[in-house]
């Protein structure tokens, strides 16, 4: 069996997020929509795999990487040599930057090439990964940038309404952080992610702020988000556990991490820094060094279901990461969205589900 064709496919399907988002925080422009580039690997026996690559503004660029460059690297390739065939990919191409569109790219086919696997073997990936620990995972609802604490606390409230437990907030600033502390009450924990904003300095500064607030983890405080020497001395002298790993390409890049003693808890994205395949090394990695996975899953599609079956099978006290979206339609309609903080394991085979040949129609822009 061999691998026919490699397809991309971008869609764009709008989203409101219960008020006005300060998305500009993000690629320079406000997120009008939330946008996805899925990739379809086929195979010469009509078996059908589906990833996804990062993602949003890089769309274009990561959606060149692999139609140009990783598409013709991989047709008429045996699509269950996974390992080997993504490690030629890396190191092929490793001119081209160790992140960034070219890993982008092969994390999406990646998942879509573990999506075959385990519908020729007729099980869940979970499964070929040694089997799913729980039927449901805890997710955390992650919000969206709002600035404006009254909406922020609206927003929290919300979430707790609908079962959730765990609440992260992308603000940066003390007064909205502490309007969620107050609406979720003392027993949520509350996550706070900043995108990598501050110096060291800086991030002791708001840390000593934010102390008070008691999070469960502060996140990315520091730039450049490479910078794990800074990173460790937040998480000795900053009183609140840190979190980060979203920006890491490479397997090395976290294991210099945990190294430097730079986190508490480590967030890999599946479409971001090689897939299922290299997600799992992480999760195996972070057991040596004492260090919970918390994946980076701000996705719907099949890079959420990725984390999902890693985390399932792997995790240990891990929780879903789930995008506080009200998206005008779901890829996998409601088959998988969280039910009073928690999230369903699939259960069919690959993936467990194939995205909505419906909802493709409707939202595809190229």
């Amino acid at each position: 069996m061999k691998i026919q064709a490699i397809e991309t496919i971008i869609l764009r399907v709008p989203y409101t997020t219960g008020g006005s988002a300060d998305t500009e925080a993000w690629g320079g422009k406000a997120w009008k929509t939330a946008d996805a580039l899925l990739v379809k690997v086929t195979t010469d026996a009509g078996v059908t795999g589906w990833g996804e690559a990062f993602g949003y503004n890089v769309i274009p660029a990561t959606k060149a990487a692999i139609d140009e460059m990783l598409a013709p690297m991989c047709v008429g390739r045996d699509p269950l040599i996974i390992e080997s065939l993504m490690r030629e990919l890396q190191q092929k191409l490793h001119i081209f930057g160790r992140g960034g569109p070219v890993i982008f790219g092969i994390s999406g086919i990646d998942i879509a090439l573990w999506d075959i696997a385990g519908k020729l073997a007729g099980q869940p990936v979970h499964q070929l990964l040694g089997g799913r620990r729980l039927d449901r995972l805890p997710c955390y609802a992650s919000l969206i940038r709002y600035s404006a604490p009254k909406v922020v606390a609206a927003n929290v409230e919300r979430a707790v309404a609908q079962g959730f437990r765990h609440i992260k907030l992308h603000e940066v600033e003390v007064a909205p952080t502490q309007a969620a502390r107050d609406a979720a009450g003392d027993d949520v924990d509350i996550m706070l992610d900043v995108n990598c904003p501050w110096s060291l300095r800086e991030a002791l500064d708001m840390a000593a702020k934010l102390r008070p607030i008691n999070l469960r983890w502060l996140e990315e405080p520091v730039w450049p988000p490479e910078d794990y020497a800074a990173l460790a001395q937040i998480r000795a002298k900053g009183g609140i556990p840190v979190a980060a790993g979203e920006n890491a390409a490479t397997l090395l890049q976290f294991q210099r991490m945990f190294e430097a003693n730079a986190v508490d808890f480590i967030q890999p994205s599946p479409i971001k820094m090689g897939g299922i395949s290299e997600l799992r090394k992480v999760f195996t990695l972070a057991a040596a060094h004492n260090v919970t996975v918390m994946p980076h899953t701000f996705y719907d599609g099949p890079g959420l279901l990725a984390g999902l079956h890693v985390n399932a099978a792997l995790g240990q006290g891990s929780l879903v990461e789930w995008r506080y979206f009200d998206l005008e339609q779901r890829l996998y309609g409601d088959a998988a969205v969280p039910r009073d903080g928690s999230i369903a394991v699939p259960l069919g085979p690959g993936l467990g589900m194939d995205p909505d040949p419906a909802v493709v129609a409707r939202y595809r822009v190229a």
